[in-house]
């Protein structure tokens, strides 16, 4: 999100037309004839190094779709463009016991790291553990939200955690903290994947992963090229998921933007065998959509991030719900989407949580007109007791002013008065991040790590997250203590389906507090050279392209 659970939208979905998280819909891949066969050479375009490709701080929805296909498995996973978790390390999803707070998982046999030594249930214990470590930040935190800890500060220091037991190299067994339903999906992560103790590089380790996936690294130049090649050892006979088609992948940072997508459109000598690692930049996307051919080889998908208004419940005039809900009824979503690129870059969204946690709708708990209802807004600003009109600010940044203007003319018809501050992106998070330096309203949003409310709605609604420093990502900093304590009522739950319809209710909750404003959903399209195939979108990971299937159709022409 950088999909690092902090605020999402302070990196991607902030911009609302920035292409963003992982989530639902159904992804369109590509209709050309020829499926993709083994070998050759796939060519990745980007213009930006990896945040992470250390699997313990590997929290950037595209980067954990590529390093969990590619370099590493993890004890569970998805299926190819899908939301469905089916076993990955593990021999099963899981087998949990007292009442849902211990869980044992088996490795299967057979599964080896690059020079051919087995992966070890130590070695994901060992992973599980780093995720701990102060010196290894930015990963996934569920391990330290889920497992009893104690204040555990990994195994840098020389020691280990004991609410992970290994009593055989086959056997790993979780003791958390609470009952949690959805730990089979919550095991996809990177942090569930394995690193033998002996190749511990601290900080490095970032530079070199050692690879239990099906290929390796042969070279990584920061900011300048990865070159992948087969792990020779690593045994399709375990894994169904990842096919591996490519001989050999090398990510070209150089190339990204407009200058990436002219090239893929003119589908010239290899860049018939390249792919676009992020979306297609906005100003080219009129060119594909009136270019049939290019059109064919674009993957769209929206994707499963929710971008959000989040008003600030701690400061007037939002400290009235009422004044809040004037907000959900003046801002014109219609102009926030043609801001944002228009219905090819993002729907209009009614609803906090994404489809892909809903079951595949998309809800609508308000009934609003895309457009707004300005009279209602001005009817509930004058219940509210707020006089006309109300000056209120936000922050962005130049990438965020067409949306930001488009907020500020729905909101003045209703008799808002919105200053637009333009910051620099590097003060931003500080502005929109501290409580005290807040303003009245931002925009953000937020990206479930797997298909669960327990990864969306705690997240942006718990008080318990805001300290004095950090908003926690609770950026509305709402606290209703009813929200908080229906909170940890699911969390306790052992059933995943009944807590499943228990985060629908609590949805229902979260909207009713006016203090958080659904505004889109985010469509993900990457480009791809006529040569690619087996091209689709993962709802989980941002509506990204799945690396699990994809390959060349002829491997002589990627020369």
């Amino acid at each position: 999100m950088t999909t690092n659970k902090g605020l999402l939208s302070l990196a991607i979905c902030l911009l609302l037309g920035a292409s963003g998280c992982g989530g639902g819909g159904k992804p369109r891949a590509a209709t050309a004839e020829g499926g993709p066969v083994k070998g050759g050479t796939l060519t990745v375009f980007n213009n930006a190094d990896f945040n992470h490709l250390d699997p313990a701080r590997n929290w950037t929805m595209r980067d954990m779709g590529f390093g969990a296909r590619l370099l590493y498995r993890t004890l569970t996973t998805f299926k190819p463009g899908s939301a469905e978790v089916v076993p990955d390390l593990a021999t099963d999803l899981g087998r949990p016991s007292e009442g849902g707070k211990v869980w044992t998982f088996t490795l299967k046999d057979g599964v080896t790291y690059e020079d051919g030594s087995p992966v070890k249930a130590q070695d994901v214990k060992y992973n599980v553990e780093r995720s701990f470590s102060p010196e290894l930040t930015g990963g996934p935190d569920y391990a330290r939200k889920y497992l009893i800890s104690d204040g555990y500060k990994g195994p840098l220091t020389g020691k280990h955690l004991d609410s992970i037991e290994t009593p055989d190299d086959k056997t790993i067994v979780f003791r958390l903290r609470r009952p949690v339903a959805e730990f089979s999906q919550t095991t996809t992560l990177p942090t569930f994947s394995p690193v033998p103790q002996s190749k511990e590089a601290g900080v490095k380790y970032d530079d070199r992963p050692f690879s239990s996936g099906p290929y390796k690294i042969e070279k990584y130049q920061r900011k300048v090229e990865l070159v992948l090649v087969r792990n020779q050892h690593w045994s399709p006979a375990t894994d169904q998921v990842r096919k591996a088609y490519p001989d050999r992948i090398v990510v070209n940072m150089s190339v990204g933007g407009a200058a990436r997508d002219t090239r893929l459109i003119a589908d010239q000598g290899p860049d018939r065998s390249a792919i676009g690692y992020t979306d297609v930049a906005l100003p080219v996307l009129p060119k594909v959509f009136t270019d049939p051919r290019a059109r064919q080889r674009m993957s769209s998908m929206v994707d499963g991030c929710t971008g959000l208004i989040y008003l600030n419940t701690a400061k007037p005039p939002f400290d009235r719900q009422k004044a809040r809900m004037a907000v959900h009824y003046a801002a014109d979503k219609t102009a926030l989407q043609t801001a944002a690129g228009g219905p090819q870059m993002a729907e209009v969204v009614g609803a906090i949580l994404p489809p892909g946690l809903t079951g595949g709708a998309q809800r609508d708990l308000l009934n609003i007109p895309p457009a707004g209802d300005v009279e209602k807004a001005k009817a509930l600003l004058a219940e509210a007791g707020v006089q006309t009109p109300v000056k209120i600010r936000m922050a962005t940044s130049a990438g965020g002013k067409a949306q930001a203007e488009a907020l500020q003319a729905g909101l003045k018809r209703a008799g808002f008065d919105l200053q637009i501050d333009l910051v620099d992106t590097s003060a931003l998070n500080g502005i929109n991040g501290t409580p005290a330096k807040m303003p009245e309203l931002q925009f953000g949003g937020w990206c479930p790590d797997y298909p669960s409310g327990s990864t969306f709605l705690p997240m942006i609604a718990d008080s318990r997250l805001i300290s004095e420093g950090y908003h926690g990502g609770n950026a509305s900093l709402l606290k209703d203590p009813a929200i908080d304590e229906k909170i940890s009522e699911i969390d306790a739950m052992t059933d995943a389906q009944a807590a499943g319809k228990a985060w629908l209710e609590l949805e229902e909750q979260v909207m009713a507090t006016g203090a958080y404003v659904p505004v889109t959903l985010v469509k993900q399209n990457n480009l791809f050279g006529s040569n690619v195939a087996g091209v689709t979108g993962n709802p989980i990971w941002e509506g990204n392209p799945d690396f699990a299937e994809i390959g060349l159709k002829d491997p002589g022409l990627s020369k």
